[in-house]
């Protein structure tokens, strides 16, 4: 059975270290998603729209000045927006799950989408809680019991907050 492991990154700065650990330990991109609240403003763009590298605009636009290159490499990244929640960037499989999610996510907020991702309801709240305030949701796909337990050590190591693991559904 596939297992996902979650953790909670208080930072951008702290999210890339995870990435960037789950990656040299042998995780890969595809199997790693990222989840944080879109706060990139008018301003922001504006200056990103003044740099003198027309090519990054385009990446900057979309994913927002905090992210780096570690989560550039992450497959699907993008902007979505659930309805009375607000915009997220999204990375991984998650971006998948969340863009089909989050059109029926209206009355649920973030936490029914991540119930219907399989986290169990009182961690999806809790999460909700955090990403809302500006932390990030790690998580990274895993099928052995051995994979679960070097993902949880990354996310110890890095002192990420509300570790967990959950068995994943058929999609």
């Amino acid at each position: 059975m596939t297992k996902a492991v979650f953790c909670i990154a208080q930072n951008i700065d702290q999210t890339e270290t995870i990435v960037n650990n789950l990656k040299t330990a042998g995780f890969s991109m595809n199997d790693i998603s990222v989840l944080f609240p879109d706060k990139s403003t008018t301003q922001d763009f504006a200056y990103e729209k003044h740099t003198k590298a027309p090519e990054g605009a385009a990446i900057g636009g979309t994913v927002g000045l905090g992210t780096g290159a570690v989560l550039g490499l992450l497959a699907g990244i993008g902007a979505l927006a659930i309805p009375g929640v607000g915009a997220f960037i999204a990375a991984g499989p998650i971006m998948g799950a969340l863009s089909g999610a989050a059109a029926g996510a209206a009355t649920g907020g973030l936490a029914g989408v991540l119930i219907g991702l399989g986290i169990p309801e009182y961690e999806a709240k809790r999460y909700e809680g955090k990403i809302k305030g500006g932390s990030a949701l790690i998580s990274v796909h895993t099928v052995s019991s051995e994979a679960v337990d070097q993902a949880k050590k990354i996310f110890e190591h890095a002192h990420a907050e509300d570790i967990s693991s959950t068995g994943e559904a058929s999609v």
